[in-house]
Parts: structure tokens; sequence; C-alpha cells
């Protein structure tokens, strides 16, 4: 006879039947009911049902935060990144339907070119690039690991720095993508589950988006204004926080 074991239940129990076979069988219904994957083993994967609920979370997070982000942007632009981000994904919202059946990878390109189309000023182009870059390293996808889901924002982040050619400190979205970035590859490395890598990256975007207020802008519009734009925090690196807080709770809602 030979033991059923699985290291979720080690030290708990373990089952012995004369039959191979049958042991082999309990297994796969185990492994693949859940039951026999412990909490980080089954926290690995981002759904695209998940990623649905991302998109739609942030088409509401946006136009809840629509007059802040346009007040942000009042101070030192041109007054109309919250329009301009909630008139486009109140398009990516009519959009989406029409997608739903497709990979992540294709609904995430859809998004992009509806934000190129829709979206004016210098937010359509670089959350365009960002979307287009971020579903074109995961074409055919229907699930990502957290590797895949680093791939796909790392991509995303490579396409708005080419486009926008920002650096740190330039006081641009790009300082609270790139702390977000080194925080969420630092837990997948550490194999941390989906939701605390998520967590970690969050907290880290929001450090750099409060940490763009000190800087003077060195990009965009304004850096028109020269020292005036110091003390006045980036309207893009806010939205950027708010974009990945809304993926945080997409996972963790779903996850729970």
């Amino acid at each position: 006879m030979r033991p059923l074991t699985h290291p979720a239940y080690d030290g708990v129990f373990s089952l012995t039947f004369e039959d191979r076979s049958l042991n082999l069988a309990l297994m796969t219904v185990l492994t693949q009911s859940g039951l026999g994957l412990t909490k980080k083993e089954k926290s690995m994967a981002v759904t695209k049902d998940q990623v649905v609920t991302w998109l739609e979370k942030t088409a509401v997070v946006l136009n809840d935060n629509k007059q802040y982000l346009t007040d942000l942007d009042a101070a030192i632009g041109d007054a109309d990144h919250g329009i301009n981000m909630t008139r486009g994904f109140n398009k990516i919202m009519e959009k989406l339907p029409t997608v739903i059946d497709k990979d992540i990878g294709n609904i995430l390109k859809t998004v992009g070119m509806t934000l190129f189309s829709s979206v004016g000023g210098a937010s359509g182009p670089l959350y365009g690039t960002f979307y287009t870059r971020a579903g074109t390293v995961i074409i055919s996808k229907e699930e990502l690991s957290n590797e895949d889901l680093y791939n796909m924002l790392q991509a995303g982040v490579e396409g708005v720095v080419q486009r926008g050619r920002a650096e740190l400190e330039d006081k641009t979205m790009f300082d609270a993508w790139a702390p977000a970035m080194t925080a969420l590859k630092s837990a997948v490395d550490a194999g941390e589950t989906t939701v605390i890598a998520l967590e970690k990256a969050v907290a880290a975007a929001e450090q750099g988006m409060k940490a763009t207020i000190p800087l003077q802008a060195r990009k965009g519009r304004a850096s028109y204004l020269g020292e005036r734009s110091i003390n006045h925090q980036d309207p893009g690196a806010t939205s950027t926080y708010l974009i990945l807080k809304a993926l945080l709770e997409s996972v963790k809602e779903r996850s729970e």
C-alpha cells in the first residue's frame, strides 16, 4: 500500500489505498479543486475576469477622482487630466463588451487603442502606449502568473518611458511607476503571493506619488513653470497610483 501525501497536508493526515490509480485520481481531484494547494499556490495567477474587473474598477475610481485629478492638473498643467482620463475609460467601458471574449492581451491592446483615439493631451498617448505594450507581451493568455503580471506592467512602463523620455524625479507618472515596479519585481522574485506583491507595489507607488510634491518639473507643460511647479503633486503619478490600487483591489477581491 502507498500513502497519499501532499505538502499542503504534511503532518495533518495521510490516506492509503491498495489501488495506485485511486491514489492518483484522488490527488488530481484535490489539486484541481484547490483543496490540495497552499494559500500561496492558489494566489499565483491573475485571471481574465480579474483583469476585466481591474478595468471596471479603474473607470469607477477615475470618475470618483475626476475633480481631484483635474484640480491637481490645474496647478501645474492644462486642468484636463481628470476630464481626459474619465472620458477615455468611459469609452473603454463602452468598448469592453465587444472584446470580453478575447484573451487578456487583446483586451488590453483594445484599451490602449481606445485611449489613443479618445484622450487628448499627454495622457492619451502615454496611457495608450502603456496598455498597448502591456497587451502585446501577453497575447493569447487567459491568466497571468506573477512573472507574467510583472512582465506585462513592465512592458507598459517601458513604453511610457520611450514615448515620454521621462527619468526618475522629472515629476511625471514615472515617479510612481518606477518604485512600484522595483517593489513588484522584488516581491515576485521572493515568491510572494500576487496580493502581497501588489500591496508592496501600490505602497511604493503611493510613496513615489507623494515624493513628486517637492520636485521641480522637468517634463511637459509643468516644466514651463520652473520653481512654481514645486509643492504640487503630479497628476499623472496620482492616476498611476489609482490604477495600480484598482488592480490590487480587483485581485484581492476575487482571491478571498
